[in-house]
Order: structure tokens, then sequence, then C-alpha cells
């Protein structure tokens, strides 16, 4: 069987409660968001995942997904991987959307980028090396990561541009299953919250 990628979004943080940016800015998990983590664990654990035998992980290093990783039972097979860090947000760092729609109406962080941050072609290179790693790999990989970045790997998985990440909403600690059908690359599920919501 081809090799499938398992995307697991942090948990739940004030910034991200709040709708905030958070890029490369280091802000822990709520207790929501530890308790959201543990629950992907115990859903990894079960059917039809069976606690993911000889899969291999990666975590971005950053707080929120490191302990993610960690809470949900990967912590010790996990390496960290800086390809998987947050949008590097720039000079709209913990902004929302609409503080920055006030002074840039009509801005889409995935055709307009960022000022003094992260290209758009950098956040595309990066994507597609996580797809060209889980794609080499004999067996299921499972990364623990971001928001946006997860949204840019589903788009380059399917072969998409970077824009169409913008159709692709993620919540905090969803589980995405980027796999295969008929041969080409395909969503087995997209921001899936089951295990938080007993489904």
């Amino acid at each position: 069987m081809a090799p499938r990628i398992l995307l697991a979004r942090h948990g739940q943080t004030e910034w991200s409660l709040s709708g905030k940016h958070t890029g490369r800015t280091d802000v822990p998990l709520l207790e929501e968001g530890r308790r959201g983590a543990k629950l992907l664990g115990e859903r990894l654990q079960r059917a039809p995942f069976e606690g993911l035998p000889g899969v291999a992980v990666r975590t971005s290093p950053l707080a929120r997904a490191r302990e993610t990783c960690e809470l949900a039972g990967f912590g010790e097979r996990a390496g960290v991987w800086d390809t998987l860090m947050e949008w590097d947000y720039g000079a709209y760092e913990g902004m929302t959307p609409e503080e920055i729609q006030g002074v840039r109406p009509g801005w889409l962080i995935w055709r307009d980028g960022v000022p003094e941050g992260e290209a758009l072609a950098d956040v595309v290179g990066r994507a597609d090396e996580v797809v060209a790693w889980a794609r080499g790999e004999d067996r299921d990989v499972l990364v623990f990561a971001h928001g946006h970045i997860l949204r840019a790997i589903g788009a380059r998985w399917l072969g998409l541009p970077l824009e169409f990440a913008a159709r692709i909403r993620l919540n905090p600690t969803s589980l995405s299953v980027l796999g295969w059908a008929y041969g080409e690359p395909a969503i087995e599920s997209w921001n899936d919250l089951g295990h938080l919501t007993g489904e």
C-alpha cells in the first residue's frame, strides 16, 4: 500500500481561540488543548489506527505542537523538524483576520502573503518537502503541526496551488488523512473532530 500522511493540528491555545495569527510565537496550549490532545491520542490507539505501529512521526519544534504530540502518546517516537513550523506571519503576527482587513481590505494570505514574513514560495517549498518525505517512506507518516502549514501540505499533496488551501479549513486538535484513490493523491478525511465530539 502506498504511504499515507496523517496530519494532526495542535490543540487549542489562547491565540487560536481568539483567531490571532500565531506563527513563530510560542503560545502554550490551554487546558482544553491538552485535553483534546489526549483524546486524539486515545483515538489513534483504537481501530482503524491501532496505535499506528511502525508509523514515522515528526513534529514542529514549537511548544504547542510538541506538547500535543507528547500528550497524544507519540513524543518518544517523534523527530523534531523545523520544516513543520507555522508560517512566519511577519508584521501580521498576533493579528486577527479582521484586524488585517482593517489595514489591508480584500487581503487573502494564500494569495497576498504577509509583509516582513515568509514568502509564499517558501511556504510552498516547505510543504513540498513534507510531501516528498511522506511519499518517499514505505510506511504511513504522522505529523503534528499548525493550521496554515498543514493546509498548505494538503493543497500540495493534491498537486494544487497554495491558494487552494483557503478552501480547506482546519480546527485545533483535528485529524486529517491524505492518501490515494485510483492511483492519484486524495483526501481520505479532513478536519475530523470525532475524538472531541464523541462520534
